[in-house]
């Protein structure tokens, strides 16, 4: 299985980038193929300029996006790793999504003004591994937008048997050692039968 892992959050540090790299392990481990976007360490540029927007019926043609759709096109599986922040995704991410996830790379918009047709469907899973700050309760009385864009809103151009996954270490603002050290064996259980 080829996987891509998008990483998105500002800080090398982070608990965040443990997570990331327990998820490449536990995916690697498998004997899976993976490719890791790492966007704010590249620099990625998430706006969706002028140009860009008038030109949304044809691919992309920046070349800075190049690599990026490449990545969407090999891929069988993607897995997200981000900060939920405001119960969403991160800037960066929805930039991300807005600029590779576009005409012509995941889907292609009929002439006719039919449906859109799905040019990913050879991707087969899809998950998201996040830290939220606020409680699962919270999460989910704000109706978890991010976790609804990618497991509702990208899972339907996705294989029409795609597996999902989402994995959220909540009540982050008030985590501990434990809580921190059973959400990453979390990760390794979940991503070894996914």
């Amino acid at each position: 299985m080829r996987c891509l892992v998008v990483f998105c959050h500002p800080v090398p540090e982070s608990f965040g980038a443990s997570v990331r790299d327990t998820a490449v392990a536990a995916l690697s481990a498998r004997g899976w193929e993976v490719r890791l976007i790492d966007l704010y360490a590249e620099g990625f540029d998430p706006v969706l300029g002028a140009e860009e927007r008038r030109n949304m019926h044809h691919a992309p043609t920046d070349p800075a996006l190049a690599p990026h759709i490449e990545n969407v096109r090999w891929a069988q599986a993607v897995l997200f790793v981000y900060p939920t922040w405001w119960y969403g995704l991160p800037a960066m991410l929805k930039g991300w999504l807005d600029r590779v996830w576009a005409t012509d790379v995941a889907f292609t918009l009929p002439a006719d003004g039919g449906r859109i047709v799905s040019l990913v469907s050879h991707i087969s899973k899809i998950g998201v591994v996040t830290t939220c700050g606020a409680t699962r309760w919270i999460s989910f009385l704000m109706g978890q937008p991010g976790r609804k864009t990618i497991l509702r809103g990208m899972r339907a151009l996705c294989a029409p048997t795609a597996r999902t996954l989402y994995l959220a270490h909540y009540d982050m603002d008030r985590s501990t050692p434990e809580s921190r050290a059973a959400f990453m064996e979390k990760v390794r259980n979940r991503l070894a039968a996914f």
